[in-house]
Formats: structure tokens, sequence, C-alpha cells
């Protein structure tokens, strides 16, 4: 194990909370969602199905603070709000890419383990 990830398994790791925010149970899915292009709050919506209005809400504004995510308003009445990934969170969508791709080749075989 690296020392690394030796220091994420500390409470005190700033890199702690940054790792629970992606990895939340609709972070992934929003970063993955941006990888095309910025997407206006709907969009996002319609494209991560499942996901309510306040839990989006939440992880965009988390991202935001975070630096992952950047939210711009566009002068249009009424306001519409596009969302796009920062340089930051396109390196961490890419870094996760690997990850779900193992995830979509494995599924299946998971639940039929699980499913036993």
């Amino acid at each position: 194990m690296t020392a690394e990830t030796q220091a994420l398994l500390q409470r005190d790791c700033p890199g702690r909370a940054l790792l629970d925010h992606i990895t939340g149970k609709w972070g992934v899915l929003v970063l993955t969602s941006l990888t095309e292009g910025p997407l206006r709050f709907h969009q996002l919506r319609a494209r991560i199905e499942g996901v309510s209005d306040k839990m989006l809400t939440q992880t965009l504004r988390t991202f935001a603070s975070d630096g992952l995510v950047e939210r711009t308003v566009l002068p249009t009445a009424p306001p519409s709000v596009l969302y796009e990934l920062t340089d930051l969170g396109a390196e961490a969508a890419r870094e996760l890419e690997p990850f779900l791709r193992w995830v979509r080749a494995t599924a299946s075989a998971a639940m039929a383990v699980a499913a036993s």
C-alpha cells in the first residue's frame, strides 16, 4: 500500500472529504454526466435517472465548493444555469473511467453471486 493510500485511511486526512464527495451515491454519476460538456440542471436530472432535485442540487453545490464543477448563470429571462467540469473535475472523471469500465464489465457476475 502506498503512503498516499495509507494517508486516506487516517481520520484527519483532507483527501478523505474529497473522496467522500466523489464516491457518494450521486457523485460519480454527476461527474460522468458532465464529461461530454456543460449541461443545465434539468438536463442533468434527466440524464441521471433516479436522482432527486435535492440530491442533485446538493451534489452540484459540493462539487462547486470543491472546485470540480463550475456554475455559470446565463443572462437570460428567466436566468439559465450551466454546470460544467473544471480542469480538476475533468481529471477526476478521467481517473474514474477505468473503474467505471470494470463496474460495467463485472456487474452481472457480481449480481449473480449476490443472488445465490
